[in-house]
């Protein structure tokens, strides 16, 4: 009596056709880029950008900091962090408590236990505003740049193009770059490809035909599969003048309509977009304001963490999972910026020091509330629009890396010796994109300054395979050992 029903040819058939969907879907989802994404993007207007524009936005950051939070205790009741309404308020309480952590007094840590925490996560703000202040710049031809004449966009495009040439020259740009053109609509269109020409063409003959690492051109307010189109057949022909690869110049999409999320058909339109972009689209950014005006919420309501941004956020972080498609968060409008500004000559009375802090610390708060809801939801980079808010992003985005290491390096630790335990023995083990997940946890801590290398060891992985940046590289390695 047979004991199966299947024959030969019945599982071939079914495994051939496997095969191909199977491949189909890996092409589709790749998994999470290992490559680093900048958890922060500051817009700026074109108009104003300079090529050593991110050491000036770097000074301006370090020295809000020093105004209204010159140590990591004012920082952290600032931001009313957990346990920080027991730090000492004397000032010769604070130095000492300063100093005792600054030498690792035991005594202290337990009479305060999170000060280290708060101390390291201050140190490490400091130190990224003053070695890598932005992590991704865009140069803004729409909201930043506003409307004016054809003749000034025109003249501001070359020149902010010569500007990033400059960069490139002396290595002052931030590590990621790019500029944003207006919406491809009806009324705007024609602007929007113009600048994008004079800009690219303007650079690329500067430059002979380089570009700087990580740029990008990003498309706002996208809403049809044909304005992605129209852009990605421009730069073919951008690229083919100068001589570059197909697919050199990569774009981003903002998502900032409901008709970026639904179409007419009641589809999600974020998966189409993607795919007409034909392999030049590296990230996804949604813009809260747009967004919630669209919606016909009101200006009172329009905030980041609407129930409504809440949605979209879902829905890119769903339709978009896998594809290696970053995604990033909008921006707190709130700017932390003090009601009084001293007269040329003079200085500001204690009250109005006092009111200023009152502002700046009030701003923080909402910044910093901000960010970790994103972060809650697994969006790891969001927009500055102002370089105060900087210390605000690092600091949300330390903690949040920081609290979790001691879990993390357990989870992927296990994570590890199980799948070289499979691999040894011969069992199956498929799940590589949980691994890179969990790696990639550690890789977003290093390259924005949360984590130091040495840190992420206690993982079990050497240095040489935390820049190998990739599991499955890891354990291909570690079979041939």
């Amino acid at each position: 009596m047979r004991t199966t029903t299947f024959s030969a040819a019945d599982l071939k058939s079914a495994s051939q056709r496997l095969d191909k969907a199977n491949a189909a879907f890996v092409r589709l989802y790749p998994g999470d880029s290992p490559d680093r994404q900048p958890i922060q993007t500051v817009y700026g207007g074109a108009h104003l950008f300079k090529a050593e524009g991110a050491t000036r936005l770097g000074a301006i950051a370090l020295q809000s900091l020093d105004e209204y939070a010159p140590d990591f205790i004012t920082f952290a009741q600032a931001l009313q962090l957990p346990g920080s309404e027991s730090l000492p308020s004397r000032p010769d309480a604070r130095r000492k408590l300063i100093a005792a952590v600054a030498r690792k007094n035991g005594r202290h840590h337990k009479t305060h236990p999170l000060a280290p925490l708060y101390a390291t996560v201050y140190d490490r703000v400091r130190d990224k505003l003053a070695r890598e202040p932005v992590e991704d710049f865009r140069i803004d031809f729409e909201d930043g740049f506003g409307n004016r004449s054809e003749k000034e966009e025109d003249e501001q495009a070359v020149r902010a193009a010569l500007e990033v040439a400059k960069g490139m020259r002396q290595k002052s740009l931030p590590p990621f770059i790019g500029f944003r053109i207006k919406p491809l609509s009806q009324e705007l269109k024609s602007r929007a490809m113009r600048t994008m020409d004079l800009f690219l063409t303007a650079l690329l003959s500067q430059t002979g035909g380089e570009l700087p690492e990580n740029f990008v051109v990003t498309l706002p307010k996208v809403t049809i599969p044909e304005q992605v189109e129209a852009v990605v057949g421009l730069l073919g022909k951008i690229e083919k003048r100068f001589r570059m690869p197909d697919g050199s110049i990569k774009i981003e999409l903002m998502v900032e309509t409901p008709q970026s999320i639904l179409n007419a058909k009641g589809e999600c339109t974020l998966p189409g977009l993607v795919a007409v972009a034909d392999g030049r689209c590296k990230a996804a950014h949604f813009g809260v304001y747009d967004y919630t005006a669209s919606n016909s919420i009101t200006a009172d309501h329009q905030h980041m963490d609407h129930p409504s941004c809440d949605f979209a956020r879902h829905m890119m972080k769903t339709s978009l999972a896998g594809t290696g498609v970053w995604i990033s968060d909008g921006a707190t409008n709130i700017l932390p910026v003090g009601p009084h500004r001293a007269p040329k000559g003079k200085t500001l009375t204690a009250r109005q020091k006092k009111e200023n802090a009152e502002v700046v610390h009030r701003a923080w708060r909402v910044m910093f509330g901000h960010v970790n809801h994103s972060l809650k939801h697994a969006y790891y980079q969001g927009w500055d629009l102002h370089p105060a808010q900087f210390p605000i992003r690092y600091a949300a985005v330390y903690l949040f890396f920081l609290t979790g290491l001691e879990a993390s390096s357990i989870r992927l630790k296990t994570f590890i010796e199980k799948a070289a335990q499979a691999t040894l023995i011969g069992d199956v083990f498929d799940d590589a994109a949980t691994g890179q997940g969990l790696l990639n946890y550690f890789l977003r801590g290093i390259n924005c300054g949360a984590l130091t290398e040495q840190e992420a060891t206690a993982t079990g992985l050497t240095i040489a395979e935390l820049h190998e940046r990739s599991f499955v590289k890891i354990l291909d390695a570690r079979k041939m050992r």
